[in-house]
C-alpha cells in the first residue's frame, strides 16, 4: 500500500488548500472544494514553488495568518 501524506491550510475566507504526496514522489494540489486539482512531478512542483514564492513575495509582506507550521496528516 502506498504512503500518502496530506498538507492542508485554510485561508481566512475558509478556502481549503491541500497537497497530497504519494510515496514521496507524486504530488496533487487541490484548491477549494477539490474541483481545481493539479498533478505535478517533483521537478514541476519545485519549479512552481520557486515561481510562486517570487511572485507572491512581490505583492508585499506575508499576512500574519500564514505564519504557521503545516504538519502532514495521514488522511
Amino acid at each position: 500500500m502506498s504512503e500518502r501524506r496530506f498538507y492542508r491550510l485554510r485561508t481566512p475566507d475558509g478556502i481549503a488548500v491541500s497537497v497530497r504526496v504519494i510515496d514521496g514522489a507524486d504530488l496533487y494540489i487541490a484548491v477549494g472544494s477539490g474541483r481545481r486539482r493539479m498533478y505535478l512531478t517533483p521537478e514541476e512542483a519545485w519549479a512552481l514553488w520557486r515561481c510562486l514564492s517570487e511572485a507572491v513575495a512581490s505583492t508585499g509582506e506575508p499576512p500574519t495568518w500564514i505564519r504557521t507550521h503545516v504538519r502532514p496528516t495521514g488522511r
